[in-house]
């Protein structure tokens, strides 16, 4: 532990054993888990909400549409407006505002409600992940950094692969309020957990709109920005309508494909561990190769249409790809400005849900007018702009950020 920053610990924190770090770390891996876990969880509970509170599918969409926009919002607002605010203190708040927003879904009496306690959470989710992805390299040493993001990212993955079916299965047997109900009760645990576990953490040396400004002076962070906003476009433009390519090319049943999907998301976790290993070794290396098997394994779709064997291929090669990239992508623009973590996170948090939001539109037009194989096509090509501009980048960030937070 001779390499912990102190300065960035309360006092009981200077003399934490590695446990209790990691311990940290983990606390913070299972709010991630919650939070995306709420965020999706609507999707999965289409169907019972539109019969159960009387609106169309397309109105119900709003429930992941609105927390997406306001988290937008919220991440840039909250390291502007945080201040010389504790961080930890700031955790506990957020985490308590995901209690309270699942607590008013489960018991709204209508939809307006709804969409209310959904802004709420959208408060909740870009505040989060503002401070969250920062902390993998303030909890332990710098030189765990990399491995420390990486937990707390592989939320992300378990969410996609446990947390969303283990909410519809609920709302299956027990109703959809009850699967709000069970998700605030997982955010309250988190809370709780981190509550005990986490240290003392000082705002950074430079808060506020500093943080957004010093970031969006290094060249290659805003090239990292660029190239999150291609590759996601296009990422979420495809994904967006697998579901129906599969379905178009291939005799793959309904049963088999909600397997193929399950076992995407479940190579995405091995995919997140990877992708932070490599990155641990060589940061450019990971970020090119991630975004190249990304780009390759979604073009290549349509050239093998009716070859359910090559189809399959290619898309757990695009999940093992897919959960590489936020852990590849995040310590790239670290690296870039390792000064402004914070001011960094917010800008992703940000760029992720605008170009999530609009690769789904602009899918959905390519899709209408085109098929779907084009937007398959249209996907790859976005996610090989990201790749030129990787490419053009002119540091070499061969090494996971060594992170000096305070001077």
């Amino acid at each position: 532990m001779h390499d912990l920053n102190p300065s960035l610990l309360s006092d009981s924190g200077q003399h934490a054993s590695p446990l209790k770090c990691w311990l940290a770390v983990l606390s913070v891996a299972l709010g991630a888990f919650v939070v995306v876990t709420c965020e999706f969880l609507p999707i999965g509970l289409l169907t019972h909400i539109t019969s159960g509170l009387r609106v169309t599918d397309g109105t119900a969409g709003l429930m992941v549409t609105i927390p997406g926009l306001v988290a937008a919002i919220a991440g840039p607002a909250m390291t502007i407006g945080a201040g010389k605010f504790d961080r930890r203190i700031l955790v506990l708040a957020l985490i308590a505002l995901l209690v309270l927003s699942n607590a008013i879904s489960a018991l709204a009496p209508n939809f307006t409600i709804i969409l209310l306690a959904r802004v709420f959470f959208g408060i909740s989710l870009g505040g989060f992940w503002t401070i969250a992805v920062t902390l993998g390299g303030r909890l332990v040493p710098r030189a765990s950094m990399a491995r420390a993001t990486t937990i707390i990212t592989a939320g992300i993955s378990i969410a996609t692969v446990l947390g969303i079916p283990t909410g519809v299965l609920i709302a299956d047997h027990a109703g959809w309020r009850m699967a709000f109900a069970a998700v605030g009760g997982a955010a309250l645990l988190a809370g709780l957990v981190q509550f005990f576990v986490l240290p003392s953490l000082p705002a950074p040396p430079a808060p506020g709109l500093r943080q957004l400004t010093n970031l969006l002076h290094h060249a290659d962070a805003r090239l990292g920005l660029a190239t999150i906003a291609f590759v996601i476009a296009g990422h979420f433009a495809a994904y967006t309508y697998v579901t129906p390519f599969v379905k178009e090319n291939t005799s793959i049943s309904a049963a088999s494909l909600s397997t193929l999907l399950l076992a995407y998301g479940a190579v995405g976790i091995a995919g997140n561990f990877a992708g932070g290993a490599g990155a641990a070794r060589n940061l450019r290396i990971t970020v090119t190769s991630v975004v190249s098997l990304l780009a390759a394994s979604i073009f290549l779709l349509p050239f093998f249409r009716g070859n359910e064997a090559a189809i399959i291929t290619l898309l757990l090669a695009w999940g093992l790809a897919f959960g590489a990239l936020p852990i590849s992508l995040q310590l790239w623009v670290f690296k870039a400005a390792p000064e402004a973590l914070e001011g960094g996170a917010a800008l992703l948090v940000s760029t992720f849900q605008i170009f999530i939001a609009l690769g789904s539109v602009l899918g959905g037009r390519v899709v209408d007018l085109f098929g779907t194989p084009a937007v398959m096509w249209s996907a790859g090509i976005s996610i090989m702009v990201g790749l030129v501009l990787v490419r053009l980048s002119r540091h070499s960030p061969t090494d996971a950020p060594e992170l000096q937070l305070v001077p």
